[in-house]
């Protein structure tokens, strides 16, 4: 393994962060030190500008690529509601995966008809509310919520867009916790059954199928798996049509991969271009849900230093005080994130290892080892960088912990988007029984 990039390489690769010689640490011209004096810490900071910047970027690839497609942000990534009207604003509609997702995109003001709603296991609740508020399309994951929603449909009257999600046994080269359509994942259905079930789907009252969608993984890093999977699409829109089956959308899924350390990753271009080799031909629309790539580099995680604990022989533990309940990603998926002081300061003091954890009662509560950084001390505040996806989303009050405040910056201002609840309010909604009082 290469050795870890530098702190002048880490901000190299991210224009939107940079270090000021004064005010220290800043994302999108605010700097982070004001709003951990502010809020305390942890708190996550999201950049709404960053986000534009990505998005722009984004569909800019697929216009020079003569590409018409449709974005639909994966909520799952970041579902706080700032972050989904800055989308929104910028023309993305929304990939949906629980009811919750579904209203949290209606509140943020995301048309139903620009929503998809994909997802394994629907309940009829959430199906319910999909096809009343009429969402532009429904991704069916198996032939037995093809069945369900055939007959949820017909109940109330109305007449359902789907597409049958393909898991067309591609690997995506990724994480194994975060692969989707290899054979055997619990994710979509079978290829080789997709042509049975797409005319069965055509003769369900209440259902109006409308193409394929397809979802092989998150963080890819190389072309070829999308060219893979999108080429096995390429020969099922042709099979149905050739057994008289109207297709007329493609979803391409998402899982554009971003750089957290120093691994490659794969630009839109490149993406635009698998799409436009593949499917760019064959007469179908074309849509997309990105998530990760949009919002991972446009956040931060800050927090401040409780003390260091030294060991004999070996590096210390700087202790912080944000934790893997704030932050799960290393501690579910051994990710490597850019750990930044925000003072200038601290910035240049000689590097050495140290192991940085959270104060969680878990051996595994951590968020790096043997990480050159810095000589920190108790007080110091750092950013860790690229936590804008699969970040806040996953946090828990685990150990009785709040969960952190969030702040969006916004071209040099910024203000509080979710305070930092009180502790009282983790017992807030709990009773006890009569009988143990």
């Amino acid at each position: 393994m290469h050795p870890d990039p530098t702190l002048d390489e880490l901000l190299g690769r991210r224009p939107h962060v940079s270090m000021h010689a004064v005010s220290g640490l800043m994302l999108d011209d605010v700097p982070l030190r004001a709003v951990a004096d502010a809020l305390g810490t942890p708190v996550w900071v999201t950049g709404a500008d960053t986000l534009r910047a990505r998005y722009r970027e984004l569909a800019g690839a697929f216009r020079e690529a003569a590409l018409a497609v449709s974005v639909h942000y994966a909520v799952k990534a970041n579902d706080h509601l700032a972050v989904l009207r800055v989308l929104q604003a910028e023309g993305a509609g929304a990939d949906v995966v629980s009811g919750g997702e579904l209203r949290r995109a209606l509140a943020a003001g995301i048309s139903p008809g620009s929503i998809v709603f994909s997802g394994v296991g629907k309940s009829d609740d959430e199906l319910r509310l999909a096809i009343g508020v009429e969402v532009g399309q429904i991704n069916v994951e198996s032939a037995e919520e093809m069945l369900r929603l055939s007959a949820l449909s017909v109940a109330v009257g109305r007449v359902s867009r789907i597409a049958l999600r393909v898991n067309p046994d591609i690997d995506a080269g990724s994480h194994d916790k975060i692969s989707t359509g290899r054979r055997g994942d619990k994710f979509g259905i079978d290829h080789r059954d997709i042509p049975m079930l797409y005319a069965e789907a055509g003769r369900l009252p209440g259902l109006r199928p409308v193409g394929l969608a397809v979802h092989i993984g998150s963080q890819i890093a190389a072309a070829a798996p999308f060219r893979h999977a999108f080429a096995r699409i390429a020969g099922l829109v042709g099979a149905l049509r050739e057994a008289g089956e109207h297709v007329e959308t493609v979803d391409c899924g998402g899982g554009l991969g971003v750089c957290y350390r120093d691994e490659g990753s794969l630009s839109p271009r490149a993406l635009a271009g698998a799409m436009r080799a593949t499917l760019g031909d064959i007469g179908v629309r074309l849509a997309i849900e990105p998530g990760r790539w949009l919002v991972a580099p446009a956040g931060v995680l800050l927090a401040s230093v409780l003390l260091v604990k030294r060991q004999q022989r070996a590096p210390p533990f700087i202790v912080l005080d944000a934790a893997m309940n704030d932050l799960l990603r290393p501690s579910l998926y051994g990710s490597w994130h850019g750990i930044v002081p925000l003072s200038p300061a601290a910035a240049l003091r000689p590097v050495a290892p140290a192991h940085v954890v959270g104060p969680v009662c878990e051996t595994g509560d951590g968020f790096a080892r043997d990480r050159m950084l810095p000589t920190l001390a108790a007080g110091d505040r750092v950013a860790i960088l690229d936590t804008g996806a699969y970040g806040s989303v996953m946090s828990s009050t685990y150990n009785a912990r709040p969960l952190a405040a969030q702040a969006l910056v916004d071209r040099g201002r910024w203000a509080t988007i979710r305070a930092r609840p009180p502790v009282e309010a983790l017992w807030r909604d709990e009773t006890v029984p009569d009988w143990l009082a």
